[in-house]
């Protein structure tokens, strides 16, 4: 057998758990998952010789996804690995995806730039200590927490990363923006603010969860943001 025929032969069940596409939106939230794996998730079975996964990949670089989930029945039973049940099961999302949308909840304030984040954060700028808070944001920049994470004098040996991205996990977070205070009025980043953002940069990598901005407010100065300064 070739080595595509080995590759394709693979069974879902054959994968580690955390890389099976139902067990991943267990763990990681539905947000989280890659378009093949959402659709393969709806799809539930693949078709002989191909897994599931792999027939989720075919039918999205054949079709676009705003072209395939606006098919009609006649039109998904003629795609290879598409029955009678799978194309019910797509239409049904569908309608139930347009039904949604007319009463979206949009109560999830949309973080798209600094003045978001400090519309979040306004309290801090009269602070006398410094106060650090991480932002948890989902995959369309929606706000889905927030969280004050430290009081005090921010020191690179105090900040742990572990205790910022273990809430970025409970809150299935895709990203994560930091903002914090300098009580002296001046916004610029000292060596600790430096060392602080650059290791959770790093711990964010490893556990797939971004480090969008860390913004440092001031009274009366326009804020340090790390990512307009190119240091993110």
């Amino acid at each position: 057998m070739t080595k595509e025929g080995l590759r394709k032969s693979y069974k879902i069940k054959d994968l580690p758990k955390v890389e099976r596409p139902r067990e991943k939106l267990i763990s990681k939230g539905a947000q989280n998952l890659k378009d093949e794996e959402l659709l393969a998730i709806l799809l539930r079975t693949g078709r002989e010789g191909k897994n599931v996964l792999d027939l989720a990949k075919q039918i999205l670089n054949k079709f676009s996804k705003k072209r395939f989930f606006k098919m009609k029945y006649e039109d998904l039973i003629k795609i290879d690995g598409i029955d009678q049940s799978k194309a019910c099961t797509i239409l049904a999302s569908q309608e139930l995806i347009q039904r949604a949308l007319k009463v979206r909840d949009e109560s999830l304030p949309q973080i798209k730039s600094i003045q978001d984040v400090l519309a979040q954060a306004v309290y801090m700028r009269d602070k006398t200590r410094e106060h650090l808070m991480a932002i948890y944001l989902n995959a369309r920049n929606e706000m889905v927490y927030k969280k004050p994470m430290f009081v005090g004098t921010l020191n690179a040996n105090l900040v742990h990363p572990r205790e910022i991205f273990n809430e970025a996990l409970k809150q299935n977070a895709a990203s994560v923006i930091l903002v914090h205070n300098h009580p002296s009025g001046n916004p610029e980043p000292s060596e600790d603010d430096l060392e602080i953002t650059k290791r959770l940069i790093e711990a964010g990598k490893i556990m797939g969860i971004d480090v969008l901005d860390h913004i440092i407010i001031a009274k009366n100065k326009p804020p340090f943001s790390f990512k307009e300064k190119k240091l993110i």
